[in-house]
């Protein structure tokens, strides 16, 4: 049976990685949508699909990018992890 702090650990590792995976997916939307707001006031175009469109691109083009790293980090925490604690090895 799992203690309670081994069962605080694994969360925190867990809610950890989950920051690390989503952080660059989080950041282009972030720049994107300030870049597009500054490209709308500076330019008085408030069309709602101009918002949307490139924050949508920049998101899957990130994604894409970054698609390894954020395999192989969950995959290391999977194997190394929650692998040992559901095998009983800790």
């Amino acid at each position: 049976m799992l203690g309670e702090g081994l069962f605080h650990d694994v969360l925190r590792q867990a809610l950890w990685i989950a920051v690390i995976v989503s952080v660059p997916i989080l950041a282009s939307a972030l720049i994107m949508g300030l870049a597009v707001g500054l490209l709308q006031a500076l330019t008085s175009i408030q069309e709602m699909t101009l918002t949307f469109v490139p924050k949508l691109v920049a998101i899957v083009v990130v994604f894409w990018i970054s698609m390894g790293f954020m395999t192989q980090t969950l995959a290391t925490f999977f194997t190394t992890t929650i692998v040992p604690l559901i095998a009983g090895g800790r």
